[in-house]
């Protein structure tokens, strides 16, 4: 399948959709806390996507082949679980760490964006795989521009990640989005630099590392859903949705709550 280049008028449209997902993250913060449910979670979400955004949530359903459709609206990813995860029954306990991917639907285009969570008070080693894992993004993401190899991008990931001591799952990796939940390119978090195709103005895709305190090994659960580390180490990921300009990068999941770029995203690049 080739890559869509999307138009101004496109890109408008995916800002929406991306500022409605970036809220969505902004509206379930406060209700992350030691006691409530994955399930309770999903059920906020979905209700504030259908009775106040007016969106879809991408999720609900979704039914890639060989997996049965996803049955939740939201995905919960708690300390050792990578991606993917099925909301339930599961309580979040103080010092769990979840990450929270959203992707909805407003006018046909998607807006796909994800953010690690602290529930109370969260252990140092914990909260420092989250920190390096969302500067392991950035450092993907900063080298974003027309005329940039996608190769780069997952070298720098790998490259900040493994130095920081950490590992990057291989199995999944970020992808273009658009009017389709999941386009051309992918977008490995690993590689070698001065590989890959060249960006063009208009491409739009997700970063989203998956970074491990342990090993990169995993296993899925018999949800059919669920990606675990193989050897129980915690697991921490970040997304945004950019999109390629000229000169640079624009992040489009952008909202009131989303947390600033760190500070070395304004220098020059490696």
């Amino acid at each position: 399948m080739s890559i869509s280049l999307k138009s101004s008028e496109d890109i408008e449209n995916m800002r929406i959709a991306g500022r409605l997902a970036a809220e969505l993250l902004d509206y379930i913060t406060p209700f992350v806390q030691p006691g409530i449910t994955t399930g309770e979670l999903d059920k906020l979400c979905h209700d504030y996507m259908v009775d106040v955004q007016h969106s879809i949530p991408a999720p609900l359903n979704y039914a890639p082949a060989g997996h049965a459709p996803y049955p939740r609206s939201i995905c919960t990813s708690v300390n050792q679980q990578i991606c993917h995860g099925v909301p339930g029954d599961k309580q979040l306990k103080n010092g769990d760490i979840v990450n929270i991917d959203v992707t909805v639907i407003k006018n046909g285009w998607h807006g796909d964006t994800s953010r690690m969570f602290y529930v109370g008070n969260v252990a140092p080693h914990a909260r420092r795989l989250c920190e390096i894992t969302y500067q392991a993004m950035w450092h993907g993401i900063r080298l974003v521009r027309a005329g940039a190899l996608l190769g780069d991008i997952g070298h720098a990931i790998q490259k900040f990640a493994e130095a920081q001591g950490y590992s990057v799952v291989r199995e999944f990796c970020g992808h273009g989005i658009g009017r389709n939940f999941h386009e051309e390119p992918q977008v490995l978090h690993y590689g070698r630099a001065g590989t890959g195709i060249k960006l063009e103005s208009g491409m739009v895709f997700t970063i989203e590392p998956m970074i491990n305190a342990g090993r990169r090994d995993i296993r899925q659960l018999s949800d059919g859903w669920t990606i675990v580390t193989k050897d129980r180490s915690l697991s921490a990921q970040w997304e945004h949705t950019v999109s390629v300009t000229d000169d640079g990068f624009e992040i489009l999941t952008v909202s009131a709550g989303t947390p600033p770029p760190p500070a070395f995203v304004h220098g020059k690049p490696d």
